[in-house]
């Protein structure tokens, strides 16, 4: 019995050793918006960036259908290059490279570019011609970014250049 007590009792410590951990970092309160105080200005407004009609000719599709908003947002559009996925992000805390960061961390083939003047870089899995995202800083903060998958085996536009453009419509409705 006292060696059951005894087993159970080390184990609760592990248990609570091992969910614990340091946090790095500079404590904020509750109300606190991002960096410099400012508050979060598109919450909810992002998916809006560029129309739903402007979407669908970049990527040369027919129909669209938005499949989920936040700080996230995706949309599935069906066209004469069968199923393309849309999707938009928008950190308004985040930087460019962290997000190159990311991208190198999961292998993709990352290179420069620009939209409208502004650093940018371009990112691709290995292997995959079918999809391309951009990345760019946006016009106060942080940074937003488009990635468009067609449907492999099917002709289709280039991926990058649809993620691109629509990287560039961002930033003329933005300002």
């Amino acid at each position: 019995m006292r060696t059951r007590r005894v087993l159970a009792a080390t184990a609760t410590l592990l248990l609570a050793a091992g969910c614990s951990q340091t946090v790095e970092g500079t404590a904020r309160p509750a109300s606190f918006g991002g960096s410099g105080g400012e508050e979060f200005t598109d919450l909810l407004t992002e998916c809006d960036a560029v129309s739903d009609d402007q979407i669908t000719d970049t990527v040369g599709a027919d129909l669209i259908a938005q499949g989920f908003l936040g700080a996230i947002c995706r949309w599935d559009l069906v066209g004469s290059a069968g199923t393309v996925k849309v999707t938009f992000n928008w950190f308004e805390s985040g930087t460019l490279a962290a997000e190159r960061a990311a991208n190198e961390k999961l292998m993709y083939t990352v290179t420069d570019t620009t939209v409208q003047g502004r650093k940018a870089i371009q990112a691709q899995r290995p292997n995959d011609p079918d999809s391309c995202g951009v990345s760019a800083g946006a016009d106060r903060a942080g940074i937003f970014g488009w990635w468009v998958q067609y449907q492999p085996d099917v002709a289709h536009p280039d991926p990058c250049q649809a993620a691109a453009k629509l990287a560039d419509l961002t930033l003329n409705l933005s300002r």
